[in-house]
């Protein structure tokens, strides 16, 4: 309990550390959102308003220690700012259109590349040398080393242009509405999702399998496995009780990165497969130098990674013995 305790309370002062980056980081740049929306409009916004302009974007006038007081109150209350390129949307509603697609997308093809890797590298270091070893690892491992967008474009000319298996990209079908309750909506944003789904999988599958692989190897000349092997435990016991559970605790810190980085979206396979995520809404932000939206984003992304941590915190106290 102790050592979470020391955990959370570091996981809160980093977030308090980011918290304050993302506030002084734009003001410490020339102009501000509300002189970009001013050019924007080329002389047909009365000046007059320029000041409500900067006030909606928490750029007003008075001592900065007062700005940093109603930052973190207009924080708190859950309104992170107007968006500039999608003036006068509120920031909070632009990113919760893209982030249930970037959690269904990315999310899940991350927990599943995640699975599958761990699996076939706790076989292939107790199998050394036989078929997962010597062919399914040098074979993703190779196609891991590819740039990303280069296996994502490759997938979509082969499977989309070519085959006509898969649609070009967008999340769903662009002739229908968004209805949940439709099988034939569900059924769009499916087939939609597969193709950049089994790229992200394809291109990250190899890390996870030679991570785990090389844990395992480490772990199985540990003496405690001898000793369970000369107790007569069964095979199976011996790899996912004794030797796994300790060979994955490694690997659970990168996870715990990864599913931070998730809410980021995975940003080269959504601009590819032009998928609506949030990784899709940080470019656009940053191509129109929308700033609030940008830091919204970068906010969501660095929470998330500290909460994913502090997860997996818990995860080792509860698999790991030494920890507690």
């Amino acid at each position: 309990m102790r050592f979470l305790l020391r955990r959370g309370i570091f996981y809160l002062v980093a977030a308090f550390a980011a918290i304050s980056l993302n506030f002084f980081i734009p003001r410490l740049m020339p102009g501000d959102p509300a002189s970009i929306i001013f050019a924007q409009f080329q002389g047909r916004l009365d000046p007059r308003a320029m000041e409500s302009l900067r006030a909606s974007f928490g750029f007003v006038e008075g001592p900065l220690h007062e700005q940093y007081l109603t930052y973190l109150q207009n924080l708190f209350s859950g309104n992170l700012g107007i968006s500039v390129s999608r003036f006068p949307q509120p920031v909070g509603s632009v990113i919760s259109s893209g982030i249930g697609w970037t959690l269904r997308l990315v999310g899940v093809a991350t927990m599943i590349a995640f699975g599958i890797g761990m699996l076939l590298g706790i076989l292939a270091a107790w199998r050394r040398g036989r078929f997962l070893d010597s062919s399914v690892l040098p074979f993703f491992s190779i196609i891991g080393a590819f740039p990303f967008f280069f296996v994502a474009l490759l997938m979509l000319y082969i499977f989309a242009m070519n085959l006509g298996w898969f649609p070009l990209g967008h999340a769903y079908d662009i002739n229908l509405t968004t209805d949940w309750s439709s099988w034939t909506f569900i059924q769009s944003v499916l087939t939609h999702s597969l193709l950049p789904a089994l790229t992200i999988v394809l291109t990250t599958i190899g890390g996870w399998m030679l991570g785990m692989r090389n844990n395992m190897i480490g772990v199985l000349s540990q003496d405690y496995i001898v000793m369970a092997q000369a107790k007569g435990l069964s095979e199976q016991r011996v790899v996912f009780n004794y030797a796994a559970r300790n060979a994955i605790l490694p690997s659970l810190t990168g996870f715990a990165m990864n599913l931070g980085f998730i809410l980021g979206g995975s940003l080269l396979v959504e601009i590819v497969f032009s998928y609506p995520g949030t990784g899709f809404l940080l470019l656009s932000a940053v191509n129109q130098r929308d700033y609030p939206l940008m830091q919204g984003i970068f906010l969501m992304i660095t929470l998330a990674v500290l909460v994913a941590n502090f997860i997996v915190d818990i995860f080792y106290v509860a698999l790991d013995p030494r920890a507690r």
